[in-house]
């Protein structure tokens, strides 16, 4: 790993908020963006490795998140107004074109960038989160029918559940929900019908379905110290937009062809390896890999093996000449 520390952070105007950007280096650009309820500080370990390797990192707490603008109003979270978000950034940094780089929710501006802003996109990378299209009905509707009316997402659509949920014991909450893998993906897909609906209950711990922690006392202190000032609303109401980012989507189009990266871990059971069948039809420049007996937090958990993965793509795609 680069020895490299961690950027400080600059308040920079976009979109008609302001974001917390943590920045680094020199090159072509690479923005990292993180997922829920994570940091920036997610990516510490991939910021320093992707720098070394010739490029400029831009890692932003995206809306709703850390030091960045938590407006009120749940429908300006939508995917189509978080990749406004990365444009006035690009605008406000002078920046052309940038690779995006996501995990967990923030692959879905990574991805949907290419779609809705293709001229600012030289191509998208995703960890765990793949990339699909609007279907029938909204996410919250069809996770309804795959696993139930208590699964995680449709709990938090109340305002004030997931919050009193999680912020109950902000220490604990990440202590419980931070981890390596845990249970296999096939010993989930054997587990009764009420751990697969995966209850809002897993964030806080129950049932508990992951492994070791990963956050050193540091690590910790940072997302435990960030989240009792800010709360979890901001990154909640990403979830609270699903149904506008279905509707803002109806009769898009999709499909395009920029590099492309896809890293799956074998054990995520929120977001298992198959989901990302058929991306092909849509990325046709894609390439995909699977890390094997790995979780959710695939950067955190295996970031030697995201970087020999990540890297050499960028170097391949987007090196500067």
């Amino acid at each position: 790993m680069s020895s490299v520390a961690f950027p400080p952070e600059r308040r920079i105007a976009t979109n008609g908020i302001q974001l917390a950007v943590h920045e680094l280096g020199e090159g072509p650009a690479v923005v990292l963006l993180h997922g829920f309820p994570e940091l920036a500080y997610s990516w510490r370990y991939q910021i320093g490795p992707i720098v070394d390797a010739g490029f400029r990192v831009i890692a932003p707490n995206q809306r709703g998140f850390g030091d960045s603008d938590a407006p009120a109003e749940a429908l300006t979270y939508s995917v189509k107004n978080l990749v406004a978000d990365l444009v006035g950034l690009l605008d406000a940094l002078e920046i052309e074109q940038a690779v995006f780089v996501g995990h967990d929710w923030g692959s879905m501006p990574a991805w949907y960038a290419g779609a809705y802003a293709p001229e600012r996109v030289a191509g998208a990378a995703s960890l765990c989160t793949p990339y699909f299209t609007p279907g029938e009905v909204d996410l919250i509707e069809a996770y309804n029918e795959i696993r139930g009316p208590n699964h995680y997402m449709a709990t938090f659509q109340e305002p004030g559940v997931g919050e009193a949920m999680l912020e109950r014991d902000v220490e604990a909450t990440f202590r419980a929900l931070i981890r390596g893998r845990g249970m296999t993906l096939e010993e989930f897909r054997a587990s009764p019908p009420e751990v697969q609906e995966i209850p809002a209950g897993v964030f806080i711990g129950e049932p508990q379905l992951f492994g070791d922690e990963l956050l050193s006392d540091e690590d910790l202190a940072v997302y435990t110290e960030t989240y009792r000032r800010t709360g979890f609303t901001g990154g909640l109401n990403w979830y609270r937009a699903l149904h506008e980012d279905w509707r803002e989507g109806l009769g898009h189009n999709f499909a395009y062809d920029k590099p492309a990266l896809m890293i799956s871990a074998a054990d995520d059971w929120f977001l298992p390896p198959d989901y990302t069948e058929g991306m092909e039809q849509l990325l046709p420049a894609l390439e995909k890999h699977v890390i094997p007996d790995a979780g959710h937090w695939l950067q955190q958990e295996r970031p030697a093996e995201v970087n020999a993965l990540l890297i050499p793509w960028l170097k391949r795609n987007f090196a500067a000449s």
